[in-house]
């Protein structure tokens, strides 16, 4: 069963709310590839934090909302990097899992931020490496 919302920000009282992806299908996805250990780090547009969204910060755990909004995972802020979209490195592409080399993982983040407000090389993101606390779906 899972874990009631409102009892697990009880337990992670700093926690923010967040789902991956754009879509049900990526948000699933990317879901599964944290759950399989493939998927260790994300990155966000800095523009949305500019809006109010609050910033990851290290230390913080955060739970991972499945598309309708149930609580998925748990995962705690590891390390945050503050670069351009264009000085993302392998090691960096690769850790968040989705794809198998940078041109990859390049071409399929260019996509996501022009179909979430914009796109450009020299865009302000902010990386961040993750693990894995509770997998609700385990519970």
């Amino acid at each position: 069963m899972h874990e009631d919302l409102e009892a697990l920000k009880l337990r992670h009282p700093s926690a923010q709310t967040f789902k991956f992806g754009d879509s049900p299908a990526l948000c699933s996805a990317l879901l599964s590839l944290v759950r399989s250990g493939r998927k260790a780090a994300t990155c966000s547009a800095l523009h949305e934090f500019q809006n109010g969204e609050p910033s990851p910060e290290i230390g913080r755990r955060d739970i991972c909302l499945n598309w309708d909004g149930t609580p998925a995972l748990v995962i705690e802020t590891v390390e945050l990097i503050h670069c351009r979209f264009d000085e993302v490195t392998e090691e960096m592409a690769l850790a968040e899992g989705e794809d198998d080399n940078l041109d990859g993982w390049r071409a399929g983040h260019r996509a996501y931020f022009e179909r979430n407000g914009g796109f450009s090389l020299d865009m302000q993101i902010v990386w961040e490496r993750f693990v894995l606390i509770e997998d609700l779906a385990q519970e």
